[in-house]
C-alpha cells in the first residue's frame, strides 16, 4: 500500500481542521439564531398585561348567565368560601354532544353518591354547544374542578360537539366574553387564564392541549375582547 507523502498528509489535516471549523461555526450560528427566534417568540407572547392596566378604566358587560346553582352537598358544592381569585381555569366536558344543562345535572347527581374523592366534581360555569352559559356555583364558593387550584380559581367547563374537544363557534364566543368579564371583575390578565392541563398535566381541554397555537389564539381573543371595553375617560 502506497504511503502518503508529507505534503498530502498536511493537506488532509488542513481539510479536516477546515471541516471541523465549519461545523463549529455552523452550530454556533444555529444556536444564536435559535436564541434570537425564541427571544422574539417570548416577547410576542409575554403576558405581563396587568402591569400597566388600570382596571377602573375597563367595563366588560356581564354576559347572559343562567343561574342553576347546585344543591349544597359534600361532593359537588361543599359551600367552602373562595376568598381569593387568582385565575380562571378552562376545561372541556369530555362528553361529546352533550349540552350544558345535562352536564350541570351530572354535577347535581353527585350529591347522591358516596363521599369519596372520585365523586367530587363540579364547575362554576358550563358553556353549551349553543353558547348558553349556566352558573352552577356562586363566585364566592369553590368548585371541585381544578385540583390544587380549586381554592383560588374560577372554573369554566365547555361542551363540545365531537371527540376532538374543539369548541363550537358559539361556545368559543361565549367563553371569550365570560372570561373577559371575569378578568375585569377579578383584575386578571392573560397569564392568569390557564388550562386544567397547566395544573395537573391532564389532557384537558383536549383540543387546546394538542394545539398550543389554538390555545394561545384563544387567550389572545379573550384579552382583545377585554381591551375593547375601555371606558371614555374624557
Amino acid at each position: 500500500m502506497k504511503k502518503l507523502s508529507k505534503a498530502k498528509k498536511r493537506e488532509i489535516r488542513r481539510f479536516m481542521v477546515l471541516g471541523l471549523s465549519v461545523v463549529i461555526i455552523t452550530a454556533a450560528l444555529i444556536s444564536i439564531g435559535y436564541k434570537i427566534i425564541m427571544a422574539f417568540y417570548i416577547h410576542a407572547h409575554k403576558e405581563t398585561d396587568t402591569v400597566s392596566i388600570d382596571y377602573s378604566e375597563y367595563n366588560v358587560p356581564k354576559p347572559d348567565i343562567i343561574d342553576m346553582f347546585l344543591t349544597k352537598n359534600k361532593n359537588s358544592r361543599p359551600g367552602i368560601a373562595l376568598k381569593n381569585v387568582n385565575g380562571i381555569v378552562i376545561h372541556y366536558t369530555a362528553n361529546p354532544g352533550t349540552d350544558a344543562e345535562a352536564n350541570r345535572n351530572y354535577f347535581e347527581g353527585r350529591k347522591n353518591e358516596a363521599d369519596i374523592s372520585a365523586n367530587k366534581v363540579s364547575s362554576h360555569f358550563i358553556i353549551g354547544i349553543d353558547g348558553k352559559i349556566i352558573q352552577c356555583i356562586p363566585l364566592n364558593e369553590i368548585a371541585y374542578a381544578s385540583n390544587d387550584r380549586n381554592t383560588d380559581t374560577i372554573s369554566i367547563e365547555c361542551c363540545h360537539p365531537d371527540s376532538s374537544g374543539k369548541y363550537s363557534k358559539k361556545t368559543y364566543s361565549s367563553l371569550v366574553h365570560l372570561s373577559a368579564w371575569l378578568c375585569g371583575k377579578f383584575h386578571l390578565g392573560r397569564a392568569d387564564i390557564i388550562r386544567h392541563y397547566d395544573v395537573t398535566g391532564k389532557m384537558c381541554p383536549l383540543y387546546y392541549v394538542k394545539h398550543e397555537d389554538a390555545w394561545l389564539s384563544l387567550k389572545k381573543s379573550i384579552w382583545k375582547y377585554f381591551l375593547r371595553y375601555k371606558t371614555d375617560s374624557k
